[in-house]
């Protein structure tokens, strides 16, 4: 009898502590990370670009948040919750397009706001974009669609490219 009542004991102890640390009340993305999306200025429609790298500017480490060999609509711009402006850098790998001259920088200065989630989710911070500065050498334009940045998985910068597109096909004849 004392073994089944030691048995019990020691399965209720035990589903409390494995149930005590769930992550059920958790939502899945407990990062804020700004996402931003490639738009053509012409028009305005969403565009997969190619052959761009895209990294952060005096990010430690390795900061390349897109590679040239891949292709893509949006991109991550992880902001540094340490300090209140992080600058990223785009690189057109392209041969015809691949000067210093031609690169372009996107500056966000923003605040960081301590958010304590829940007690499953734990803290993060959420972000507030307060201003944003930006070259025009390829790019047309960069509009902050939403100026709070939490964590939930949403495009908040739209960032819009002068793209060239090949000629159409005229109407007349030769």
């Amino acid at each position: 009898m004392r073994t089944l009542l030691f048995l019990i004991i020691s399965c209720t102890a035990a589903t409390a502590v494995l149930t005590g640390c769930s992550n059920v009340g958790c939502t899945e993305n407990r990062n804020s990370i700004p996402i931003a999306g490639f738009y053509s200025s012409s028009t305005l429609e969403p565009v997969t670009l190619g052959s761009l790298a895209i990294g952060g500017v005096g990010a430690p480490g390795d900061s390349l948040l897109m590679s040239p060999s891949l292709s893509g609509s949006q991109v991550y711009l992880p902001l540094r919750s340490t300090a209140s402006q992080t600058k990223f850098y785009i690189r057109y790998m392209q041969e015809e397009l691949n000067h210093p001259e031609l690169y372009d920088t996107l500056s966000f200065t923003y605040t960081s706001v301590p958010y304590f989630a829940s007690e499953d989710c734990g803290a993060m911070f959420h972000y507030r974009i307060t201003s944003l500065e930006y070259t025009t050498h390829l790019l047309d334009s960069v509009g902050v669609v939403d100026s709070l940045i939490t964590n939930l998985e949403r495009e908040t910068i739209q960032i819009f490219f002068r793209i060239s597109t090949p000629d159409e096909p005229s109407d007349e004849n030769p």
